[in-house]
């Protein structure tokens, strides 16, 4: 017989009844029944019932183990009484008597329970990560990821690409966010960095010729943490083509990311039609460039019916150029106490309040409530309602000013109103492709025009759109949202040197500087760049929306806490003094 099992804690069955097996794994409880020790044995496949009576020579040391000691076993499979079947579980027909036990493992007294479902602080969960790891749901998270991973790549390969390796020690190149940058020893005062993404070389690739590559690649981005984000590193799908356009990208992307949720998805909707929503409608109907559409809620800009108009916060607003009024309709949301509620909310979010029109009946008809509707009177409330196609028992609720100023406050309210009222569908999988970015922003103060989007993106129309007005200018650039998140990013890139010096000097980058930076591609682009694209799916976000997780580190093994800090590992440590000598770096104290 095998050193340690015969058999995995999930493989035993009524047919296996009267054999002598060997099990090994952790004790995830242990229940005292009359002098009968009742043991449930785990390992990473499942959980079979061991058991022991005072009979058994074992029985003395079967009464020494406790919750997650690693043991082996030796037993009798037996079945169990047809009334103590446990239908939940795979090996729940059958029960094994211990004969002989070897303790591999002892534990110390737990810092956390692995069975149940004890809530505990994440700093002790990820202080104490593999035993938070041995956790069912811990467990099932992780495969879920290991199998997501797995037909991601069966589904590339499927569909002509290869799987090429890119440096993870290259140079900085900034692309969005800080460098985690490592000295060289070899090269003092000189720093390599770790990558933020592949994206040079997987261009350099197609230069190459390769025409389709993908990668899991692990990227690394020295940020502020969020709950959809890791602040260290994490990993993404990330893929390019040659001689491709937009839609070609979409075509390719679209049945691997649907076919994942489909084959994940535990059952719920996926979309099967993907709409493609311009950066500015978004904004506009739904206050974000990663909406959800799961949410039927669609705003819209309602400025004429209060120009003019006796409410003067309002008249008085759209007297200033780039102003507009936006109402978010909410139907079902026709009563006073939800429309001050989510007042309440506007309020808590730094904006002075949001105004309301409800519409109800008084035993006269429909008639508009709501201070709002006394102020503009029954003619404009009633154009409101009809261009929002609102009825008996809805509501809307109006926010003013800039855009950039109101909008994202607006998206929240949108998600709110949805989720309380009962309209968001949370049995699906909704995605949709936010095209058309504009490539580049105005600050209002200084007024300087720099990139808002990525430099690389090829401007839509080349380089006669670069010679207009720089605001105007959209690339060919998207994204994929799904759900509320952005699960993938991608661009048909620029790969004309001549449009890409265009592109930097209008943001204010000399030529010089350019290849200074992106010496490398600029350089290439030189002998023969094909017409290329792609992008990279968040693979953490994936299994998260997979996992119907709410924070991307339930579903990483070895995650950062929000500080940037591995509690497990204890990084970031202090370098040794040895260290900092051989690479001739100094520490410098904090600044006080």
């Amino acid at each position: 017989m095998h050193a340690y099992r015969s058999h995995t804690c999930a493989a035993l069955t009524a047919a296996d009844v009267g054999q002598t097996v060997r099990l090994s794994g952790w004790v995830n409880r242990v229940r005292d029944h009359g002098g009968i020790l009742f043991i449930d044995l785990r390992d990473h496949y499942g959980i079979t019932q061991v058991l022991c009576d005072p009979d058994s020579a074992a029985f003395a040391d079967v009464e020494k183990v406790r919750s997650e000691w690693c043991i082996r076993i030796d037993g009798e499979v037996k079945a169990r009484d047809p009334e103590l079947v446990n239908p939940k579980l795979p090996t729940g027909e059958v029960e094994v008597f211990i004969r002989d036990i070897e303790v591999l493992g002892a534990a110390k007294e737990l810092p956390l329970m692995v069975f149940g479902d004890q809530e505990y602080p994440e700093e002790t969960r990820l202080k104490y990560r593999y035993l938070d790891l041995r956790r069912e749901a811990m467990q099932d998270n992780m495969k879920l990821r290991s199998d997501v991973v797995a037909s991601m790549r069966r589904r590339m390969w499927d569909k002509g690409f290869r799987e090429y390796q890119t440096p993870i020690i290259t140079a900085s190149s900034p692309e969005g966010a800080r460098d985690f940058l490592v000295p060289s020893r070899l090269h003092p005062g000189k720093f390599y960095a770790l990558p933020q993404a592949p994206q040079q070389f997987k261009q350099l690739i197609m230069v190459s010729g390769y025409d389709k590559y993908f990668q899991i690649a692990p990227c690394f981005r020295d940020e502020d943490p969020r709950a959809d984000r890791s602040p260290t590193d994490f990993y993404q799908l990330d893929l390019e083509m040659s001689f491709v356009t937009q839609q070609d990208v979409f075509d390719t992307i679209q049945p691997v990311i649907g076919g994942i949720f489909e084959e994940f998805g535990g059952g719920r909707t996926v979309d099967q039609t993907w709409e493609q929503i311009s950066y500015r409608d978004a904004a506009l109907w739904y206050g974000t460039d990663k909406p959800d559409l799961r949410n039927p809620i669609k705003m819209q800009v309602v400025s004429d019916h209060f120009r003019d108009s006796g409410f003067a916060i309002f008249a008085k607003l759209l007297e200033q150029d780039g102003t507009e009024i936006r109402a978010i309709p909410a139907p079902g949301g026709g009563s006073r106490k939800f429309c001050d509620r989510m007042n309440a909310f506007a309020q808590k979010e730094g904006l002075p309040g949001m105004g309301y029109i409800f519409w109800r009946d008084q035993g006269e008809g429909l008639e508009a409530a709501g201070p709002l509707a006394k102020n503009i009177g029954p003619e404009r409330t009633e154009a409101i309602r009809q261009q929002l196609g609102l009825g008996l028992g809805d509501a809307a609720f109006f926010l003013g000013g800039r855009p950039d100023a109101f909008e994202t406050v607006a998206g929240k309210a949108r998600t709110v109103i949805g989720d309380e009222l009962g309209l968001t569908d949370t049995n699906r999988f909704a995605f949709a492709w936010i095209v058309d970015f504009p490539i580049y922003e105005k600050d209002d103060e200084t007024g300087k025009v720099d990139f808002e989007h990525n430099p690389f993106s090829m401007p839509q129309g080349g380089m006669d759109a670069l010679n207009g007005d720089p605001l105007d200018v959209l690339g060919y650039q998207y994204d994929l949202a799904c759900n509320g998140y952005e699960l993938v990013s991608g661009a048909i890139r620029n790969h004309k040197p001549e449009i890409m010096f265009k592109a930097f000097e209008i943001a204010g980058y000399g030529e010089d500087e350019v290849r200074k930076r992106f010496g490398g591609m600029v350089n290439a682009f030189q002998y023969g760049a094909p017409p290329h694209g792609g992008c990279a799916a968040g693979i953490d976000r994936i299994v998260m929306l997979l996992a119907n997780a709410s924070n991307i580190r339930e579903v990483i093994m070895f995650p950062m806490n929000q500080r940037a800090e591995d509690l497990m590992m204890g990084a970031p440590s202090e370098p040794m003094n040895e260290q900092l000598r051989e690479l001739r770096l100094r520490v410098l104290p904090p600044e006080s």
